[in-house]
This record gives structure tokens, sequence and C-alpha cells, in this order.
């Protein structure tokens, strides 16, 4: 199995791919020193092993490692890994409710 973890940034998505079909994406739009995650999705044939948890890892870690800006999380998934990741809240725009 190949598994290739791609930024996308031409269409705004962090991607994975296994053997070459997406399998899950974190789609995001940057603003003035924010970048909001609007849209998570896995392939239905993928859903259930993960896919979604370690597209985020990735993005989040990206927006970190490379300063990109803070975090707005539009999308229900990415605000609940923010949930269970609350050492990461400093990426935040505005602290969770």
């Amino acid at each position: 199995m190949n598994v290739e973890k791609i930024h996308e940034t031409d269409k705004e998505r962090y991607a994975i791919y296994v053997d070459g079909v997406l399998v899950s994406a974190a789609e995001y739009k940057k603003g003035d020193g924010v970048i909001s995650f609007n849209h998570t999705f896995t392939n239905p044939k993928y859903r259930g092993q993960g896919w979604a948890g370690q597209v985020v890892d990735m993005a989040i870690a990206d927006v970190e490692e490379n300063d990109i800006g803070k975090v707005v999380p539009m999308c229900w998934y990415v605000a609940e890994w923010f949930k269970k990741h609350p050492e990461k809240e400093g990426l935040l725009q505005e602290p969770l409710n």
C-alpha cells in the first residue's frame, strides 16, 4: 500500500492518497493571518480507519511548523480534533467553547 500525504496548495487542501486514490482531505481558506478549515472528508470506502485524523494531524503540524497563522475550525471535525488536543489550543484564533 502506497500512502502519499500532500499539501495541495492549488486546491487549498491537505490530502492523503492511498495507491493513487484520494482517501481523505482537509480543505481550507486563508485570510489575514488565519487559516479556516471549512471541510474535512473521507472517501466512504475508507471511513473508520483513522484517515481524517491523520490528515488533520498533518495539516495542523504544517500550520504550526510554518507559522501559517491562527486556526479557525469552521469544520466540526477540526473543532473536535482541537478538543482532543488541548496542547494545541494556542494555535486557535479563539478558544473553543
